[in-house]
């Protein structure tokens, strides 16, 4: 059943600033609305809830990739196709440019923004595990200020997270520091576009000497939020890629992952290719 447009109510704010004020006049009255690529499915199944939205699209403070020497910034309306067209994006954090090639088709790529992927809260998404390899800080912002939280302890619980009534995401903030690291993602789905993620991993290893001198994992769809793996790191960091090393970081997986039987697959396929993906991640460190 389609919803009935005329019950849902939109404005576009001239700038941030504006927004921002009507968020906190009107707390909970109002929600951001950006790229529209999750509501808008949610309004044509007629299931999209809340009645009022801020239209976003058009605020430039949350626009632009800025690169400096430390820090790669991103503003929260940075779409997947603008993403993937970065240079510097492109060469220091490929994990990202492959992230967003796989999110949804190409349409959705041209309208899907990074802060509305994160602020969508979904575990099946396909940049947060990213985000979290990368260890991401994201910068929020309301009529009061701006802070930054690291995006690994953002969410808290399935579709909840550290973002208060009156707040908006503004930037995502990624240190450059991965130069030289092996790095390796994978996206399972049904096939190969236009599939919400049975499982998303990505990781990232520094090796020294052929052994793991430090390592990022993070996986998605086994769990009610993105999980960083940090059993599983502790299991591989001084160790050298081997059967033995392997057999214990997959079951460190197991033991850390808690994935469900849902409409798109079952808890035990999604155990066991969460457990592939790792033996294909140090086949690479290996190699």
């Amino acid at each position: 059943m389609r919803a009935y447009l005329p019950a849902y109510e939109m404005e576009t704010p001239q700038d941030l600033a504006a927004a921002l004020e009507r968020l906190a006049a009107e707390s909970g009255v109002w929600k951001p609305f950006a790229g529209g690529t999750d509501l808008m499915v949610l309004l044509e199944a007629g299931k999209l809830p809340h009645k009022k939205f801020l239209n976003i699209w058009n605020l430039e403070e949350l626009r632009g990739i800025e690169v400096r020497t430390e820090h790669v910034t991103l503003g929260a309306l940075t779409t997947y196709a603008e993403v993937q067209r970065n240079e510097t994006l492109a060469r220091e954090f490929p994990l990202l440019c492959r992230a967003a090639a796989a999110t949804g088709s190409v349409a959705t790529q041209n309208r899907g923004t990074l802060g509305g992927n994160i602020a969508n809260a979904s575990p099946a998404a396909d940049s947060p595990p990213v985000l979290v390899v990368y260890d991401a800080e994201i910068e929020i912002v309301s009529a009061g200020g701006a802070r930054w939280v690291h995006y690994a302890s953002f969410h808290t619980e399935y579709k909840k997270m550290n973002l208060h009534a009156g707040e908006l995401i503004r930037r995502i903030r990624l240190t450059r520091k991965h130069a030289g690291w092996k790095q390796y993602f994978r996206k399972v789905g049904t096939r190969r576009a236009q599939a919400i993620s049975k499982i998303c991993f990505a990781a990232a290893a520094r090796m020294e000497a052929g052994r793991i001198a430090d390592v990022r994992i993070a996986v998605g769809s086994v769990a009610p939020i993105v999980l960083h793996a940090v059993r599983v790191e502790e299991s591989l960091r001084g160790q050298r890629p081997g059967d033995a090393v392997l057999q214990a970081a997959q079951d460190a997986l197991s033991a850390e992952i808690t994935p469900v039987d849902d409409m798109r697959s079952t808890a035990r396929y999604r155990r066991q290719v969460a457990r592939n993906l790792l033996g294909e991640f140090l086949e690479v460190l290996a190699g």
